[in-house]
């Protein structure tokens, strides 16, 4: 007997071609076939193509076959499912999302949304009415810090090959060039990606070694997938890698940080504290004292050393961790 036709696959696959054919431009099967590949649809492109065809049969879809590969759209005129069915607030929220995510969501997942973020755009282009989601973007920003640099230089392919092995909990083969400039070839497991300003740092365990490192992306030359998979250690924690300052150069040492400071650099200190347990005490009309437990790094110390003469006493005591 013959094998059934899954015939609900199918119908989401269909579901999923009718949502990513776009209006007002055409797209092949070859880029369907790699959107709905990085989507995790494991078709053939030919499968794509008998899709499409019969798509184009049946709803208000342009087959445009003056030359090839052919080039599928919605019509202007249709009404069925279609991406311009995005309400301007969900398009707003899309272009945000691309724009500040772009680095922290897997390579195949950005990929296989490029056509919703396409229409997001056009969503929100001049010819719409959505004037005031239109202004939003010019409205809101994210501001630095401290001085702003330009982003380091990725060697390209390793952003993408990063983001896979991490997602597919797959080990990494690297070509690594640390702080000092030495090279090392290295097998390693990718746990965490954390972007620090301008830069992205990958949070792995070293094959044969059961301790994490923090590396700069931009000092990796290559970066390959391997087909090996690992089990994710339970252990580990990247809110908790995070929070113990490692990527802020620490071990993890809690200290009890003391230190004085003038009552104008230190106003700020006053607003968004050091730590849940800081304490402030006014020294005279021109300095004051602020001792709270932090994580000892060499960031804190950079920090520190920011304020020159308006910071001085400082001193650090080592926290005993209660049993």
């Amino acid at each position: 007997m013959a094998k059934r036709p899954d015939t609900l696959d199918t119908a989401l696959l269909m579901v999923e071609l009718l949502r990513r054919i776009p209006r007002g431009r055409k797209v092949t099967a070859g880029e369907l076939h790699q959107q709905l590949r990085d989507a995790g649809f494991d078709r053939d492109l030919r499968t794509i193509q008998r899709q499409l065809e019969t798509l184009s049969e049946h709803f208000d879809i342009e087959r445009d076959e003056r030359s090839k590969p052919y080039g599928y759209r919605w019509l202007e005129r249709a009404q069925g499912m279609t991406l311009a069915h995005l309400t301007p607030q969900e398009s707003l929220l899309l272009q945000l999302a691309e724009e500040h995510l772009r680095n922290l969501l897997p390579a195949r997942l950005m990929q296989s949304m490029r056509g919703f973020f396409v229409q997001a755009r056009r969503n929100l282009d001049a010819n719409t009415t959505a004037a005031l989601e239109r202004q939003w973007p010019r409205k809101v920003r994210v501001v630095a810090t401290s001085q702003p640099l330009l982003p380091p230089k990725i060697a390209p392919g390793v952003l993408d090959a990063v983001s896979e092995a991490l997602y597919a909990n797959c080990w990494l083969h690297i070509d690594y060039q640390n702080a000092q400039g030495k090279c090392s070839e290295a097998q390693v497991m990718p746990l965490g990606l954390a972007q620090q300003g301008t830069r992205l740092y990958l949070a792995c365990r070293y094959e044969g070694f059961d301790n994490e490192r923090s590396l700069a992306l931009h000092r990796i030359h290559k970066a390959e997938v391997s087909m090996r998979t690992f089990q994710r250690p339970p252990e580990f924690d990247l809110a908790k890698y995070d929070h113990d300052g490692r990527f802020a150069f620490g071990d993890g040492e809690r200290v009890r940080l003391t230190f004085c400071i003038t009552q104008g650099a230190g106003l700020h200190l006053r607003e968004t504290p050091l730590s849940t347990d800081q304490q402030v005490r006014e020294l005279d009309e021109d300095w004051l004292e602020i001792s709270a437990t932090v994580v000892d790094s060499i960031l804190l110390t950079r920090w520190l050393l920011g304020f020159g003469d308006e910071v001085c006493e400082v001193r650090r005591e080592p926290v005993t961790l209660k049993a």
